[in-house]
């Protein structure tokens, strides 16, 4: 049964299916429309877009049941408002990034072990490459439902071998991060879903409790796992760039540079940080 959904606000599903479509594992059709959301529960669900950025409309195929369609408005965003936040940045320094991807949203991540698997996978490493390893580890080790991605289960990477992600290009810490966060969430001493009942101070520590998370990833992780609206990965090479020509300096800005506007932008941060990388993606 389809499920027909109308926004009352601004709402740019174009703009957020062409940052999507960089990542090989998200099934997006940008000329159609259409994203297609691989569920915990083993279906898929389709969106496709009916209306346009400033009357939005969406139909909902394959939902099992309205736990599912309440899901799918979580990670797309269709349950809050964006024009608040436009209203907020419009007397700041990011005023013309906000007024040239008004409506842009923050899509959160489909899956919580995905978020953190493609964080480790991306470190250090530039985006093509990082695409191909995740690529490869997800056929790998995943699967496959109507052509639609998914990434493998905890359990499988936690009985994995070493040598196993060395053979395909990994190197040896990445794949021990990665088969060590693994165990520990097959184990249950990390409980992903439990994290999103902490604040970001609590999900950062418990999470950088273990080899291979650092800031950077634990900030990923909330801003696109949880959908946290108030992160800002200062460290992030991309968003200083963003700043660098922004602001029309000779280098890069510092940390105490970027700081002083934190007052400004907050409490979303975390938007801040996605309409900068979207000026210079």
């Amino acid at each position: 049964m389809d499920t027909q959904i109308s926004l009352p606000f601004i709402y740019d599903f174009d703009r957020a299916l062409d940052r999507l479509s960089g990542d090989p594992l998200n099934s997006v059709d940008v000329t159609n429309r259409i994203l297609r959301i691989p569920m915990d529960e083993g279906n898929v669900i389709t969106v496709k877009a009916t209306g346009t950025k400033d009357e939005p409309s969406f139909i909902l195929s394959g939902a099992l049941n309205k736990n599912q369609i309440q899901k799918i408005n979580e990670i797309l965003h269709f349950n809050d408002s964006l024009d608040e936040i436009s209203a907020h940045f419009a007397n700041t320094d990011l005023a013309t990034i906000f007024q040239e991807h008004e409506g842009t949203p923050l899509i959160r991540s489909f899956s919580l072990y995905g978020t953190l698997m493609r964080s480790i996978i991306h470190q250090q490493l530039n985006m093509s490459f990082a695409n191909t390893l995740s690529l490869r580890f997800v056929e790998a080790f995943g699967s496959e439902t109507d052509g639609v991605l998914r990434y493998p289960s905890p359990e499988i990477v936690a009985n994995l071998e070493v040598e196993t992600l060395r053979e395909m290009q990994f190197s040896s810490r990445k794949a021990e991060y990665m088969i060590g966060l693994s165990q520990a969430i097959a184990e249950g001493s990390l409980e992903l879903e439990s994290l999103r009942q902490m604040d970001d101070d609590e999900v950062t520590a418990k999470l950088t409790a273990y080899r291979g998370v650092g800031p950077w990833t634990a900030q990923g992780f909330l801003m696109f796992g949880l959908g946290r609206p108030n992160l800002f990965p200062i460290a992030d090479i991309g968003l200083q760039n963003a700043l660098k020509i922004l602001w029309k300096l000779e280098k890069k800005p510092t940390k105490e540079e970027i700081i002083a506007r934190f007052p400004h932008w907050t409490p979303y941060l975390s938007y801040a940080a996605l309409y900068l990388w979207r000026s210079i993606e």
